[in-house]
């Protein structure tokens, strides 16, 4: 993987959270915990020097990977190509921002596997989930707290605004701890793996983003109740206190106690979306 960088000029950019797998034991534990197989087109954002996107193609998936380093990108064809010239074919890339990508080559995704960099993790995720419905199943590496953050239940101390906005789109859980020792540089922090399997949202007359506006002022104080927290989202204190009781929830409790489908209905309750129907 040194090697392979010196050839293409590129030194890990911190700015980027360039951390690249260098283990191959840890690349097989991830494709095999994936679950993706011959009938699936993967996403895999960030794939850096392609350790990761050789493993992911030696099951047979399609793999679409997006890298916004465009050293990285162009290198990463004629890696696999000398590696696995059998299944170069079945690799496109994708030069851009993954926060930016709105729609991709090839057939529809129907999984996401990566090393998300360590600074745009959250938004990288929620963002793939919330453009391509047709993925199903995802499994990446994010560093070991915002994973605990992203698997949280409602009620525990790390249970946040990832934690419930994750909750809208999948069934999230911890799939692995991920030493720091298996990437160059090595990083501060440990890593760890999360798994996220689609279900639909919660049945919600809002949309999505109505209930992710509730989500956000309920936790940007999180230390008040929420009849404090949501007055400025509802219009005042009083305002917010009629919305929680609408929605039977209590207005002394905090945003930490809720879930999913709890917020869901505090969008509803506040007169937000349209006829019921599918949530957006």
């Amino acid at each position: 993987m040194r090697a392979l960088a010196g050839r293409l000029g590129v030194r890990p950019s911190k700015s980027r959270g360039q951390n690249f797998v260098v283990d191959a034991n840890t690349v097989r534990r991830i494709v095999a915990r994936s679950g993706v197989g011959p009938d699936d087109v993967v996403v895999e954002v960030g794939p850096g020097l392609g350790s990761l996107t050789l493993g992911l193609l030696a099951t047979g998936a399609r793999v679409v990977a997006v890298e916004i380093d465009g050293r990285l990108a162009a290198g990463l064809a004629d890696t696999v190509a000398a590696r696995r010239p059998d299944r170069a074919a079945d690799l496109r890339v994708v030069v851009a921002d993954a926060l930016q990508v709105s729609e991709l080559p090839g057939p529809e995704p129907t999984a996401l596997v990566a090393n998300l960099p360590y600074n745009v993790a959250v938004p990288v995720l929620l963002t793939m989930l919330e453009r391509f419905g047709s993925i199903r199943t995802a499994l990446v590496m994010v560093q070991s707290e915002v994973a605990d953050r992203l698997a949280a239940p409602p009620g525990s101390r790390t249970y946040g605004s990832p934690s419930a906005k994750a909750a809208w789109y999948a069934d999230v859980s911890r799939a692995g701890s991920v030493s720091r020792t298996v990437f160059w540089p090595v990083p501060n922090v440990d890593s760890a793996l999360v798994r996220l399997v689609r279900r639909d949202p919660p049945p919600c007359r809002s949309g999505r983003q109505e209930v992710f506006d509730v989500v956000d002022a309920a936790f940007a104080q999180r230390r008040k109740t929420l009849r404090a927290a949501l007055a400025g989202w509802a219009g005042s204190p009083a305002a917010a206190e009629a919305v929680l009781r609408a929605a039977d929830l209590d207005p002394s409790t905090r945003g930490e106690r809720l879930d999913i489908g709890d917020f869901a209905r505090l969008a509803d309750a506040h007169g937000l979306g349209g006829p019921l129907g599918s949530p957006a």
